[in-house]
């Protein structure tokens, strides 16, 4: 009990751990609201008041997170020129979304012209859902190349040896953690094509807020402390 305590605390101490759990409120929110809307319009309006609080709170939460694209383009560009292509791509197209996100808050709340959400949405839309695009195409070659290093390791005359045993748990752990990442980029480009091209499956409360929850537990997973 203490040791999930104590993982908690480290979680929510960090900045994409809170974002987890706010997100977790919004699209929680948004789903209570859609399923007692018609029987209950006094709740649904209380837990609609919630989803938008818990939206405006994280985008004042990312303020400046556009500069973790720099940053993860400076520390790993990537080891080969498809993977540099694909980090500048996916990282790009980040920094473009978390960057006109703030433009969109600031409008939201009234700081800038309220005509500007809709413009600054669909940008911040449009390079959110390019970035992940790139993001998920590198997990899946992460994961092919992890597939064949696996087979290679097991067709080895060392299959029994611990330094084997331990790159293979490696190699699976790895995935399991980049299968995270694509389910949660996934969701997301969903919401994001929501935002771009409004269409009747997309744009549905039932679509976005399961939609929102599995990236925001997917991102729970991979940010838990070990």
């Amino acid at each position: 009990m203490n040791d999930t305590v104590d993982k908690l605390v480290v979680f929510l101490a960090k900045r994409d751990g809170i974002d987890k759990l706010v997100k977790t409120f919004q699209y929680v929110s948004k789903l209570v609201n859609w399923h007692v809307e018609a029987a209950h319009p006094d709740i649904a309006q209380r837990f609609k008041q919630w989803e938008v609080a818990s939206g405006l709170s994280r985008k004042a939460f990312r303020t400046g997170r556009f500069l973790t694209g720099f940053n993860a383009l400076r520390r790993n560009p990537g080891s080969t020129p498809t993977f540099k292509f694909l980090a500048v791509l996916a990282n790009g197209g980040e920094m473009v979304y978390f960057f006109f996100d703030h433009f969109l808050w600031l409008s939201r709340i009234g700081t800038l012209d309220a005509k500007l959400a809709k413009r600054m949405s669909f940008i911040s839309a449009f390079g959110e859902s390019f970035g992940y695009i790139f993001f998920i195409v590198a997990d899946f070659i992460i994961i092919r190349d992890g597939i064949r290093a696996e087979r290679k390791l097991l067709a080895s005359s060392e299959e029994d040896s611990k330094e084997v045993k331990g790159n293979i748990r490696k190699i699976r752990a790895d995935r399991v953690m980049r299968f995270m990442a694509i389910a949660a980029n996934v969701a997301d480009l969903i919401i994001g094509v929501a935002e771009i091209e409004p269409n009747p499956f997309c744009n549905h409360a039932v679509t976005l807020g399961i939609s929102g929850l599995v990236s925001a537990w997917a991102g729970w997973y991979r940010n838990w402390p070990s």
